[in-house]
């Protein structure tokens, strides 16, 4: 009994290692500290400060204005959003549709004032000066 007990507790503990290494990756950290910012933007309904720090092929995508529109015309269907939760940020060197390049996808659940049970998905590209710009919104 005393040795299974012991089992267990050093099998948590490697599990609380393995969370923590996880948690404590630069790449996860720099990309959900990019859309915690851009976010940041999206929520105080400022769509010229969200497109310009958003990255080039979102911009090659739309331009500042129809962004602008699509902001207000979201907001309007969901609401704001009141809280947001932070899934896992995968990476990955290819993307449908897109030369190779450097890619995360991060998913936020996410409750806005008119639908408390949504989603945001995210996807940003690590550009030539190295850092993480969305490329990619997606509310659901």
């Amino acid at each position: 009994m005393k040795r299974a007990t012991m089992r267990l507790c050093a099998a948590l503990c490697l599990v609380c290692l393995a969370i923590g290494a996880s948690a404590q990756d630069p790449r996860t950290i720099a990309v959900q500290t990019a859309a915690r910012t851009w976010l940041a933007l999206v929520d105080k309904s400022d769509a010229q400060g969200a497109w310009n720090a958003a990255g080039r092929k979102f911009h090659a995508t739309l331009s500042a204005e129809a962004w602008a529109m699509q902001l207000k015309a979201l907001q309007d269907k969901m609401g704001r959003a009141t809280r947001r939760t932070v899934g896992p940020a995968r990476f990955a060197t290819s993307f449908p549709g897109l030369p190779d390049g450097q890619y995360a996808q991060i998913l936020f659940r996410t409750s806005f004032a008119k639908k408390p049970e949504g989603r945001e998905q995210l996807t940003l590209e690590r550009e030539a000066d190295a850092q993480w710009r969305v490329i990619g919104y997606f509310p659901r």
